[in-house]
């Protein structure tokens, strides 16, 4: 499946955490970030991440556009509602056209946890029906 992630500038370090957590999940997945992020992710894990141009400089819209052909099967975007940025990838837009589009989404640690452990479990596999 393929997976997409994003995480704001504040939120960089809990990304890397949570994908060591779950490398072993991640390498069975294509991974898509935004450039910065998947950069880091890459150097974390050691997985490959197909990588956009960074957020702030039309990553955001290059994701979108993904999500919008549902080449996306679950999207993480991790931000913190307290430093919103006009720099940073727009999370409302993206979350509302996950929704759109039927794609699971997760917007913190928590849902992102679920999302994951369920993909390794094939809650998701309902997804490649979709193809």
């Amino acid at each position: 499946m393929n997976l997409g992630i994003i995480a704001h500038n504040s939120k960089k370090v809990l990304i890397e955490d949570f994908c060591i957590a779950y490398k072993n999940i991640l390498a069975k997945h294509e991974v898509y970030a935004t450039g910065t992020t998947g950069r880091r992710i890459e150097e974390v894990t050691g997985l490959h991440v197909h990588k956009f141009l960074s957020g702030s400089i039309g990553g955001d819209k290059q994701f979108m556009e993904m999500v919008e052909r549902e080449d996306l099967d679950m999207v993480i975007l991790f931000y913190n509602p307290a430093m919103m940025d006009a720099k940073e990838p727009d999370v409302g837009a993206i979350a509302r056209r996950c929704d759109q589009y039927n794609i699971p989404v997760a917007t913190n640690i928590a849902t992102a946890e679920l999302l994951i452990l369920g993909l390794a479990r094939g809650d998701l596999d309902w997804r490649l029906n979709l193809k």
